[in-house]
């Protein structure tokens, strides 16, 4: 046996013996005898056993002195820190099984990571055999990763089942390798299946369709399953599915066929009084009043349905409710643009939605915004994000749903895009700059400016994601090409983003998931009905109205949320209609309305509805305990739509809700002074609350209840408190 290192007592005879012995026995890498390439064989072992990870060395400050960097993007400084740095401890050639790497790695001495690989496992092997040799580093001529295949790519799976992935590499020189053992694996959907270390699926017991995402040295790609439901369908419910596949409508028929493939039944459609307040919530955040929905359910119209979606969408609410949703995205922030900028730029987003401006037409005005502020807030965009960094991860989520942050420092790790592609995004913007002007600021682009590679300061001129870049730049003003690019209905992500944010609002999930992290490994559940839908958006011109009023009126929108034995489980198939949180402002406005006291906002106007308030950070109790987003990202999770106790206990426990329910001048003593029968006050309430009338059983209990209770306003003020705290209130359904 070799004697430590640290013992200073090694001969130069044995050195020499066991660094030959070594070197000898160093076993051939493949076939063609090819060389030792650190950033080929070394790279893949340090991120599949986490080491490059930013929870060990891979974070910014590294951990114990030892910096690597993030999933291996910088390979030169992966290599002089494991090569040279700390005097060359962490390698040993003449014995590298006493390198510091391989004795930390393994366990053998102390090591805040714990043990990660196994002195028995191939891996170790390749670490021990390359530090052997010398530590060699590669050429330029040595082969390069194109590609990685996972195989099987898809299959029909059924419950339970489990599959064994395997990963080949593909490499310049013709190689092909298999690097299932190397490779790093993910689900995109735990409750339909998991996947191990290694490759192994295992299939769950939920139907529906997931992804298993494989990744090796910044390569990607997918193995998909469909998992269909254990039972078959019955006759009713599957003759039920073949009409809509045969119908053509562009949301039915896609939605339709997965479900048959699925073998997943559809739920009955929703009565008359449930679709109107639903779309009423979905299409203006606002609830239909007692005597609308009573008009509405007394109209034996065939198309009432078409004609409330028609009304609808000429209403202001329309345009109060979805300026409120884009300006989410488009951080109107008082705290950053100031109260008559942010102000400004909501009018402007306001007005477009008030126009009907078509999207392609709003994005490229915002895209290519300039001039004086006061004459185009539009441009108020760039000073909501002032950074070009941040102008490129802003437009990209916001209008391509992809999210670019992690290309400016290292290649994505679950997707194509590395930092080249992110710094020729954020050339469109560097010309960008604010000047004054006589009526405050100005936005102006300079002649030209540089964008540089930041590892290897290679010259990167402006050029759009998966398109080429020019040789030169791109003489004018950057920013008009982007915005022709973004919006040109050949580019395969923005008409596709914009379908699934929109469905996802009226659907409660979109068909990809997050609704803004659009990647090769996250595909969508059912790519023909966003495919579907993208046609559709381009087909009617980017028109909104046109486009929620297809989906408010498919088969597929007016389900019921009534569960079925095959369809109890399923979350992503749109077989039944999903039970929806408010979102803070609807749900202070339904508040006001049903209570008859409206909302005082300080600064605003009297009658200000929470959906008109243009400011995110006025101070709000409700609305920040509800989850309103503060507009500091371009996130859709700023929103949280996740409910929690303090909600239900404000909601049961809150003193201001029941001011509104006893003020003299609300809604409940109005309703009292008007009507006495107790049967018409309890319809009333449930009309006003619930958008419907109570069933006899409901309207028995509660005429019970107000006969009982001498003190009549407690009694009422009970009742409508106690529909107030129900999910049928508080839930858009």
């Amino acid at each position: 046996m070799l004697p430590k290192p640290s013992d200073r007592t090694l001969s130069m005879q044995s050195l020499i013996a066991a660094a030959l012995t070594l070197v000898l026995s160093w076993p051939v890498c493949g076939e063609d005898r090819r060389p030792w390439n650190f950033e080929n064989d070394i790279i893949p072992i340090l991120t599949r056993f986490q080491c490059n990870m930013s929870g060990c060395h891979g974070k910014a400050e590294g951990q114990a002195g030892f910096k690597l960097s993030v999933f291996g993007f910088d390979p030169e400084a992966d290599y002089a820190a494991i090569a040279h740095e700390s005097r060359n401890r962490r390698v040993f050639p003449a014995a590298p099984e006493f390198s510091l790497l391989l004795r930390k790695a393994s366990g053998q001495i102390p090591h805040g990571g714990g043990k990660r690989i196994d002195s028995s496992r191939v891996e170790y092997g390749r670490l021990r055999d390359w530090i052997a040799a010398g530590m060699p580093f590669g050429t330029a001529t040595d082969a390069r990763l194109l590609s990685i295949t996972v195989l099987p790519s898809e299959q029909q799976m059924t419950m339970g089942q489990q599959q064994q992935l395997t990963v080949t590499a593909v490499w310049s020189d013709g190689r092909q390798e298999d690097v299932t053992q190397l490779a790093t694996f993910q689900t995109n959907n735990e409750a339909l299946a998991t996947v191990d270390e290694y490759g192994q699926v295992q299939i769950g017991q939920v139907p529906g369709t997931v992804a298993i995402m494989a990744g090796y040295l910044g390569r990607v790609d997918v193995f998909e399953a469909l998992i269909p439901h254990a039972e078959p369908l019955d006759a009713n419910a599957k003759q039920h599915l073949q009409r809509l596949v045969e119908s053509a409508h562009v949301i039915d028929q896609p939605v339709a066929e997965r479900l048959l493939q699925l073998q997943i039944a559809a739920s009955p459609d929703c009565d008359d009084a449930t679709w109107f307040r639903r779309v009423s919530l979905d299409l203006l955040g606002t609830l239909p009043t007692a005597s609308e929905t009573r008009q509405f359910l007394l109209n034996t119209d065939p198309q009432r349905r078409a004609h409330a979606v028609d009304s609808f969408l000429q209403r202001p609410e329309f345009s109060d409710y979805w300026a409120m949703k884009w300006a989410d995205l488009l951080r109107v922030n008082r705290r950053t643009l100031g109260r008559k900028g942010a102000q400004a730029y909501y009018g402007w987003i306001h007005r477009s939605i008030s126009d009907n401006l078509p999207l392609d037409q709003f994005a490229r005005q915002l895209l290519t915004a300039s001039g004086p502020l006061h004459s185009a807030p539009a441009a108020y965009f760039y000073k909501s994000v002032s950074d070009p960094h941040e102008m490129v991860n802003s437009v990209s989520q916001v209008f391509l749903g992809i999210r670019m942050e992690c290309a400016r420092c290292h290649h994505h790790p679950w997707d194509r895009w590395g930092q080249t592609d992110y710094h020729g995004m954020q050339a469109f913007f560097t010309q960008v700059q604010f000047k004054p002007s006589g009526g405050g600021q100005s936005l102006v682009t300079t002649a030209k400016t540089e964008t540089r590679h930041p590892r290897t300061s290679q010259l990167i001129n402006a050029h759009a994601l998966d398109q080429p870049m020019p040789d030169v730049t791109p003489i004018g003003d950057r920013r008009e090409l982007l915005a022709e690019w973004l919006t040109s209905p050949q580019n395969p992500w923005f008409a596709a983003n914009l379908s699934n944010r929109i469905w996802a609002h009226f659907m409660g999930r979109g068909l990809v998931e997050p609704v803004d992290d659009f990647r090769l490994t996250n595909p969508p559940t059912n790519p023909r009905l966003l495919q579907s839908l993208s046609q559709h958006l381009t087909t009617v011109k980017f028109d909104l109205r046109q486009f929620v009023r297809t989906i408010v009126l498919s088969d597929t929108y007016q389900r019921s949320t009534q569960p079925l034995p095959s369809n109890a489980a399923d979350e992503q198939n749109y077989s039944r209609y999903p039970m929806k949180r408010l979102d803070a402002e609807v749900l202070l406005d339904a508040v006001s309305q049903t209570t008859g006291v409206p909302e005082v906002f300080p600064g605003m106007p009297a009658g200000t509805r929470a959906i008109q308030v243009w400011d995110s950070h006025l101070p709000h109790q409700f609305l920040e305990l509800f989850g309103r987003p503060v507009r500091e990202t371009a996130c859709e999770c700023e929103r949280v739509s996740e409910p929690t106790v303090a909600q239900v206990l404000h909601v049961l426990n809150s003193p201001q809700i029941e001011s509104r329910l006893r003020h003299a001048d609300g809604l409940l003593a109005r309703l009292m002074a008007r009507v006495s029968a107790p049967e018409e006050l309890v319809d009333e309430l449930y009309l006003t609350f619930y958008g419907r009338l109570p069933t006899s059983e409901e309207r028995a209990a509660a005429v019970r209840h107000l006969v009982q209770n001498s003190q009549r306003a407690e009694a009422v003020e009970d009742l409508a408190w106690s529909l107030l705290n129900s999910p049928e209130f508080l839930l858009n359904h």
